[in-house]
């Protein structure tokens, strides 16, 4: 099967899996990423099919969800059904693992170009405008507060903290969000992070006049 078959595959069989996904992250959320992806590659002149498997298939069975081997395991079987190499899918998978925000205080360890492609374009999705959007859209489908003053951002954090423990959506600006602008990888990826960085620090700025009855 040539390679435009097997992204064309890739693409409806990603559409079925994430039809019920949470919002932020279903197949719209894919489909940014992977414009993304499209665009940063071709800058970074990476491998162009690599970063199309690793962006269509970087949320498959999201471990936030579903458990942090389900992933590579889908990947693996669904790869391997369409005759893709071992190479290419361990490739893929590698990617898709390191990619994962571990937490503040873990450091990436993206080792090849398209990883640092794809992992710049899933970035750009969870920061500026439509970052601010998704995070609402996850604290109300796992019914956190929006703010709670007395729980203060967590600092420093492990992946096993990061995965765990009472969080509020303006919180999670302070442990992950606004830290991304600094953990890009890409110098096109640098760029749109830091206007996208800019408007979340304006809408914060105008959350806290709101919440503290200022304005």
């Amino acid at each position: 099967m040539n390679k435009k078959a097997i992204i064309e595959k890739t693409k409806n069989y990603v559409k079925r899996s994430m039809r019920n996904e949470e919002p932020g992250h279903d197949w719209w959320h894919t489909y940014r990423v992977l414009k993304m992806a499209k665009r940063i590659a071709r800058e970074e002149k990476a491998d162009m099919f690599i970063v199309e498997l690793v962006a269509l298939l970087h949320d498959i069975a999201d471990w936030k969800f579903h458990g942090i081997s389900a992933g590579p395991k889908k990947i693996r079987e669904w790869l391997g059904s369409l005759g893709v190499d071992k190479e290419n899918i361990d490739h893929v998978i590698e990617i898709v693992q390191e990619s994962y925000f571990k937490g503040s205080g873990v450091p990436d360890k993206m080792r090849t170009i398209e990883g640092k492609v794809v992992q710049d374009a899933d970035r750009l999705d969870a920061v500026g405008a439509i970052g601010i959007a998704r995070v609402f859209t996850y604290a109300g489908y796992k019914k956190n507060l929006i703010f709670i003053p007395e729980i203060k951002p967590r600092k420093n954090m492990k992946f096993s903290e990061y995965k765990k423990g009472d969080v509020t959506a303006i919180n999670h600006f302070y442990e992950k969000l606004l830290l991304l602008k600094d953990r890009m990888n890409t110098k096109t990826g640098k760029k749109l992070a830091e206007r996208r960085h800019r408007f979340m620090e304006r809408y914060l700025k105008q959350f806290f006049k709101e919440w503290n009855g200022k304005e």
